[in-house]
């Protein structure tokens, strides 16, 4: 007991016996220090007495589904600054390989009695993925935002970037250029934002799906090299990547075919994450409004946590095509 009154004083600044006073429920402590208190026995990982446990902390969960690509670790930069802002406190929960599961980290956060929950990149885009652990939130009533697109019948605010036009931007780059036969590499099958940027190319090519232009992959390097070593074994001089990563692996498949990017094969990345100036070459990509995005996300929650109404549309944010040194006019031959 005295352990933990010492490490939540010091989580929440204030003197242990401040502590056991707001643990013990007496009068004589201001709002704001309680509140700083109880957010410090939640971020420490401490059960509430009982009495207290029916009030929410002002605690929010931000799930993401890893921390390797640099698009994520961005998105919670201004997620958790501008929580910190409006005076909640982030509770950061990313998944790893063989590590806690989304639905895992769900409960967590319940039992932490969290103000709500942010996801990026959850089961919640994948159409086959179970969805059971997002009903657990809707029965307790709880503020929930998506970042991006997702399975419509789950009824949480979304907050996205406009596939399909971030499809159109990589595409009409690729035209301009002079590539005619220009291949995607995306998600898996149901992976929703992957839907919509396939069939947003098939709206501007008049293409069906089609074996020889589109390939799948897992969200890897390894995964996209050997999805893109397909497409320019059939002859795909321009390829448009789901992300970033994916666009640095199929730079990987075609220098290992003995070819050069850009003067052989161009390649279009998806994101705009940190460092793909500093790539070689610098990487042709199209942006996503992150900053914006996650204030929205922000503000769409605490709406909900205050009391507002739920929007429940989704809100699309248009990308920004970003020209660097992977595309250049297609080659002659």
């Amino acid at each position: 007991m005295t352990k933990r009154l010492t490490e939540v004083a010091r989580k929440a600044g204030v003197s242990e016996a401040t502590v056991s006073r707001v643990l013990n429920g007496r009068d004589g402590v201001a709002e704001a220090t309680r509140t700083a208190v109880l957010t410090a026995l939640d971020v420490l990982g401490y059960e509430r007495p009982s009495k207290l446990r029916g009030e929410r902390a002002r605690l929010v969960g931000l799930v993401l589904p890893e921390l390797q690509n640099p698009i994520f670790p961005a998105l919670a930069e201004v997620v958790t600054g501008s929580l910190a802002q409006r005076g909640f406190t982030p509770a950061l929960c990313a998944r790893t390989i063989g590590g806690v599961s989304e639905a895992a980290y769900v409960e967590m956060l319940l039992d932490h009695q969290v103000s709500g929950v942010i996801f990026a990149g959850g089961s919640y885009a994948l159409a086959e993925a179970s969805h059971e652990h997002y009903r657990r939130l809707t029965d307790r009533g709880l503020p929930v935002v998506l970042v991006n697109a997702g399975v419509d019948e789950l009824g949480f605010p979304r907050v996205s970037t406009d596939d399909a036009v971030a499809v159109e931007q990589a595409y009409g780059h690729l035209r301009s250029l002079g590539h005619e036969r220009i291949g995607l590499v995306l998600g898996p099958e149901d992976h929703v934002p992957s839907r919509r940027k396939l069939a947003a190319m098939g709206r501007v090519t008049g293409r069906s799906e089609g074996t020889d232009w589109v390939e799948r992959s897992s969200f890897s390097m390894e995964g996209a090299r050997v999805a893109a070593t397909k497409l320019v074994d059939r002859g795909v001089t321009g390829i448009i990547c789901a992300s970033d990563v994916l666009a640095l692996g199929a730079i990987r498949a075609v220098r290992r075919l003995g070819l050069s990017v850009p003067d052989d094969v161009s390649v279009v990345g998806y994101d705009d994450s940190v460092f793909m100036t500093c790539t070689d070459p610098p990487l042709t990509t199209v942006r996503q409004p992150i900053e914006t995005m996650g204030q929205a996300a922000v503000d769409l929650l605490v709406t909900q946590i205050e009391g507002g109404g739920v929007l429940t549309d989704e809100l699309l944010f248009e990308p920004e095509l970003v020209v660097r040194g992977s595309t250049a006019p297609t080659p002659r031959r």
